[in-house]
């Protein structure tokens, strides 16, 4: 070739070094060759796709797990894969030996090798002597090691015995491997088949129930803990001759038994048998000892594993409630979602209580019922012990016909005795819980908390209120704890949620910024259904997408996550427009209600929050500042100047951009407000001259006992304001 011209391609210059190229992906099992690399590799036709199988039976089987090895070593290393391997014709005979060498990668998002290499013929061994079984790469030790390591990664990985026996299954050992396994366990004084591979379903029937007293090397395996290694049939029948012909069934010709030890003791045994002569080594033993080792830990942790699951399992359906029989004119959805952690209960619960009286107190006719939702301090087996008990005697309190807040004394009472005045006990516990009893005729919700978050409704148009109700200190705290009720309506169409912290702070999220995330969720809004409601709830903070969304704390904090929500069904269940007696489509009221006590100005603030959240679409910004101001005047007026408690009443009518808002505040007082003309110096005394400046239409109505200070706002254009 001459200066300045091309180069030859590629391809012209391997073929021209009878040098083939291949290409290996372990992700969908195929390997791919050249018209050189296929004829290297015994084939005729040119380039080819083939499956493993197919390119494993090219090769000798010492060489293809030889393969295995070196390749996960180089890709731990970083360095290329060079491996000899002998080529096998259809009578077993080595045809050539040839030389590969590839620059294996990992792909972690398939969890997959991609090889790409070539293929270059050898001169030794000689072509056409017998295939012997000693290692071409010469680097036993190294893929050995390569190997263990893989498999100890494979077996800590397994969560199951299924997931076990199948890893198990697929080890490719260096220098040799097994073509059939199985795994033994123990029950009484029997061998059991815990796994097989390589055989025939039915096959180990006459293996199963066997006694440990049969002359069986597994049988003797288990008795004895040492293992026992055969490396021909002659070896085997010489030794075993009574259970030889369930053995010359197989066709084998080596086998090795493993005692499967784990704390000093043999729980079963472990069998590997080869297709061909195997001489056992100190090497090979070594190799087949350790795998025995991780198999034994590996289905030992599976099992303590699958014992915890299926505790949990039991102790969900036996602690769990099912929601009981359909509400007329209401509709329940719960879920229970435990920590990813340890065992899978937790202390957080919730319950549906029927009360007794059979019908509701207005007469009509729908039984009432108690919706209960806590958690117990602590993720462990105590919590859930605790919770269990917790949760039955609040049903026994409830059944008995007792007020809500009396319902939470005694079981509050019940917790401190459980836990505070036991002299022995240093695990002391507390619980947190709300209590709601529920009149399904007239959707009167009676609410008392213990320390619980409270609760939220979501009205028929999709708006989102948190409901501040009164509340005591957690169960158990104080044996005399008093837990005040709080009335509150829940209207047609709208939805109460409940649910414990863990679904607020669930992914590093505080209380303020968690709810931010679930109020988003409720206000995308549902068709209807409180099922997939309640699904989205719990996707929302424990699906995958939840880790794209995570809190401003550091950790990713998990608790258990209890939800509870309750739908009273509108004119047309699940509608978010009703209609009128006329037939016309008319939006619902979205309305709100608060008591302000005089022992309890704080309250003011809570207020104020309430009817921003009622407004958070008005269109005037503006017109929510006056409103909120107005609401504040009359609220202040009533608690310094009258010794009653103030009732504050909100609601928002109409179509979104034509809607009035209706505020009123009511008090016990006969005494009527009158307008003054305050000094400039004056503390007070501007109330109603700022509602007849900032109101579009108010009064004050006598009400019998008392009276009801009103104002009125129209929506207006944030333009035009």
């Amino acid at each position: 070739m001459r200066t300045g011209e091309p180069l030859p391609a590629v391809g012209d210059v391997l073929a021209a070094l009878a040098t083939g190229v291949w290409h290996w992906d372990t992700a969908d099992g195929q390997v791919t060759v050249d018209s050189e690399a296929a004829r290297l590799l015994g084939l005729s036709g040119g380039p080819a796709t083939l499956t493993e199988a197919q390119a494993r039976a090219c090769l000798h089987p010492v060489d293809w797990n030889e393969i295995t090895g070196v390749v996960q070593l180089a890709v731990a290393e970083g360095t290329l894969a060079e491996v000899r391997i002998r080529i096998m014709d259809e009578r077993g005979r080595v045809i050539r030996t040839v030389r590969s060498r590839s620059k294996p990668s990992y792909v972690p998002e398939r969890k997959s090798f991609q090889l790409t290499g070539t293929l270059q013929e050898v001169t030794e061994p000689p072509p056409g002597t017998p295939s012997g079984r000693t290692a071409v790469t010469g680097d036993w030790r190294r893929s050995r090691e390569a190997f263990l390591l893989d498999a100890g990664r494979a077996l800590a990985e397994a969560r199951s015995t299924e997931e076990v026996l199948r890893v198990a299954a697929g080890l490719s050992m260096p220098g040799f491997s097994p073509d059939g396994l199985a795994v033994f366990g123990v029950t009484g004084d029997r061998l059991t088949i815990i796994g097989h591979h390589g055989q025939q379903p039915g096959d180990e029937d006459p293996f199963s129930h066997m006694s440990l007293e049969t002359d069986y090397p597994a049988a003797e395996v288990v008795r004895t803990g040492r293992a026992v290694y055969l490396s021909s049939p002659e070896h085997y029948k010489g030794r075993y001759p009574v259970t030889w012909p369930l053995a010359r069934y197989f066709g084998r010709q080596s086998w090795a038994f493993l005692p499967l030890t784990v704390a000093g003791r043999t729980m079963g045994a472990w069998m590997a048998a080869f297709a061909h002569p195997v001489a056992f080594t100190p090497d090979e033993r070594s190799v087949l000892t350790t795998v025995a080792r991780m198999l034994a830990q590996a289905l030992s942790r599976a099992g303590v594993a699958e014992s915890e699951r299926e505790l949990t399992d039991g102790l969900q359906r036996s602690m769990l409630p099912t929601l009981g029989p359909q509400i007329p004119g209401m509709s329940v959805a719960a879920r229970y979602v435990p920590t990813g952690g340890g065992l899978q209960v937790g202390g957080d619960w919730y319950d549906m209580i029927p009360l007794p009286g059979g019908t509701s107190r207005t007469g009509s006719g729908a039984g009432r019922f108690a919706l209960v939702i806590g958690d117990v301090q602590g993720h462990d087996v105590r919590a859930a012990g605790l919770m269990g008990q917790l949760r039955i005697a609040l049903r026994a309190y409830a059944s008995e016909g007792h007020r809500p807040d009396a319902v939470l004394s005694r079981a509050s009472r019940f917790l401190h005795g459980m836990t505070y005045e036991d002299p022995e006990s240093t695990d002391l516990r507390f619980a947190t819980c709300l209590y709601v009893e529920v009149d399904p005729g007239t959707g009167i919700l009676e609410i008392a908390r213990a320390g619980h978050p409270d609760p939220a409704i979501r009205m028929a148009d999709g708006t989102v209120l948190t409901r501040p109700t009164a509340g005591g200190l957690p169960l158990g705290i104080d044996p005399d704890a008093d837990y005040p009720t709080t009335r509150l309506a829940l209207e047609p169409g709208e939805t109460m949620l409940l649910c414990t912290d863990g679904l607020i702070e669930t992914g590093g999220h505080d209380l303020e910024t968690g709810w931010k995330r679930i109020r988003a969720i409720l206000e995308a809004g549902h068709t209807g259904d409180l099922e997939e409601l309640a699904d989205a709830l719990v996707q929302g903070v424990h699906g995958p997408s939840s880790h794209h969304t995570t809190g401003p704390l550091a950790d990713r904090r998990e608790d258990d996550i209890a939800v509870l929500l309750l739908h009273r069904q509108g004119d047309r269940a699940g509608d978010d427009i009703a209609r009128g007696r006329d037939g016309a489509l008319r939006h619902p009221v979205r309305r709100t209600m608060l008591t302000v006590a005089q022992a309890e100005p704080e309250r003011i603030a809570v207020a104020r929050h309430q009817l921003r959240e009622l407004l958070h679409d008005w269109t005037s910004p503006d017109q929510v500042d006056s409103a909120v101001l107005l609401l504040s005047e009359l609220l202040t007026n009533v608690l310094v100047h009258t010794d009653a408690d103030a009732l504050l009443l909100a609601e928002v009518r109409g179509e979104p951009g034509t809607r009035r808002m209706h505020v009123e505040v009511t008090d016990p007082s006969d005494d009527l407000p009158h307008k003054r003309r305050p000094g400039e110096l004056a503390s007070s005394g501007r109330g109603l001259v700022l509602i007849e400046m900032l109101a579009d239409v108010w009064g004050v109505d006598p009400r019998g006992e008392g009276k009801s200070i009103w104002f009125e706002l129209y929506e207006a254009d944030a333009d035009n304001t």
